[in-house]
């Protein structure tokens, strides 16, 4: 199982956490309309949109607020689903296609308001550049660029050559790319922890270290245990991304595959931090295994590369990062690593968000493929809005495809490790 037992000692983004209580676990009984499973943008999107419209919630944690996912990923604010329009258009029509782009454009304007309504410092910064790793693929940028200013409207995107991009990343190993002006990257946790501030401020309760450990129907209430106490509630909502497991039953299991994915920071790089990103965007790579990294307010460097796809960390956690690191910075190679975590995300086969009704009244999403840092507070709140009767968001997303990892409950785990092994492979030849 990967577990999450709270905010990584080593981690950069919980040693500049902006001040957070400690929040009880529960301890007895308790009554809501709404359960909310797991602390992490998702549910904390969810819970603030209930107990804005005046509706009582319960939100269990396993851990800490924000100790998951949200609270140790790269940062990096990406536009649009995880999937781009071109294959959207193909797999789920240009209607949905197109409503699915209206939404991404909603969440983006979501999040930015959420920051700006509940003054959340998390030092949003706009700005993303996408970087090809391989010589070629200029055509298919420019391509990509007017098909989305023609079709979307979107005139965000600008290509960026060989010279440019190196000059701007103060590096050489790229062959050029895009920079999309819509994106961005702030600090994660202290999103989250703002999040739940929010959401506590509009009445929703919040309990950590209460692990959701089976849930139920009696009579005509949805009860959900934990080890001390239950949630007796009308609407139950699942998220918790790759830290979900039996809670969820074999359906999401099936769709859902939890990996690992780590993160560096350096120390201040001082003088030499005007060098590197120059326009201070949030950068990532064309690797099947990505690379993605930006700076801090502090000018250090904060460098996100590799995964694993076992329960494990590796034992040397700086050194691996660093190492990724150094092939994109090898000018780096004297400057102290003082930060190093990992955590675990969910995937699925085609990277497009697994967001279903699983049960009358029992809704879950999962599955972000790391683009949750944008989509999934509001996600959150189109989960809130079906559980008040309005289920189209939900009902659009359900449409996407997330077939099964092929294997069965034996092999799934074997074939789809060997399957990405050999694309992380491919970023090597």
């Amino acid at each position: 199982m990967f577990a999450n037992t709270g905010h990584p000692s080593a981690s950069w983004y919980a040693a500049t956490a902006n001040p957070f209580p400690t929040l009880p676990s529960l301890q007895q009984d308790a009554r809501a309309d709404v359960c909310v499973v797991g602390a992490g943008y998702t549910g904390l999107g969810a819970a603030l949109e209930l107990a804005t419209r005046g509706v009582s919630v319960t939100v269990l944690e396993a851990a800490q607020v924000g100790s998951g996912g949200s609270g140790r990923n790269g940062g990096q604010v990406h536009v649009g689903q995880r999937n781009d329009q071109a294959w959207l258009e193909k797999t789920v029509g240009r209607d949905d296609a197109l409503a699915l782009w209206r939404m991404s454009q909603a969440a983006r304007a979501h999040l930015l308001g959420l920051i700006a309504s509940h003054q959340i410092a998390c030092d949003f910064t706009p700005g993303m550049i996408h970087a090809r790793h391989r010589k070629g693929g200029e055509a298919e940028d420019a391509a990509h660029i007017a098909f989305m200013a023609e079709r979307y409207g979107y005139d965000q995107l600008a290509l960026i050559g060989e010279d440019a991009l190196a000059d701007e990343l103060g590096t050489g190993v790229y062959h050029g790319g895009t920079v999309d002006r819509g994106g961005g990257h702030l600090h994660p946790l202290n999103l989250a922890l703002g999040l739940a501030r929010a959401a506590m401020a509009a009445g929703a309760v919040i309990h950590e270290r209460s692990r959701a450990t089976a849930w139920r129907r009696e009579g005509g209430s949805i009860v959900v245990e934990t080890e001390k106490g239950r949630v007796i509630c009308d609407q139950l909502i699942l998220t918790g991304d790759g830290y979900l497991d039996d809670l969820v039953g074999g359906t999401a299991r099936a769709r859902v595959m939890p990996i690992n994915n780590f993160v560096l920071a350096t120390e201040p790089l001082g003088e030499r931090a005007e060098a590197i990103i120059r326009s201070n965007a949030a950068v990532a790579d064309s690797r099947f295994v990505i690379n993605y990294f930006r700076k801090s307010p502090d000018g250090r460097l904060i460098f996100g590369g590799g995964e694993n796809y076992s329960p494990g960390f590796p034992r040397d956690l700086k050194g691996f990062v660093r190492r990724h690191m150094l092939k994109v910075y090898p000018q780096l190679t004297d400057v102290k690593v003082t930060h190093a975590w990992g955590g675990t995300l969910g995937i699925t086969v085609h990277r497009a968000p697994f967001v279903r009704q699983l049960a009358p009244g029992v809704r879950i999403a999962a599955g972000y493929s790391g683009q949750g840092v944008m989509l999934a507070p509001y996600f959150g709140k189109l989960l809130a809005e079906a559980a008040l009767g309005d289920g189209e968001g939900v009902a659009l997303l359900s449409r996407l495809p997330t077939p099964s990892f092929p294997g069965g409950r034996l092999l799934r785990w074997p074939l789809t490790v060997a399957g990405l092994s050999w694309y992380a492979l491919r970023d090597r030849i």
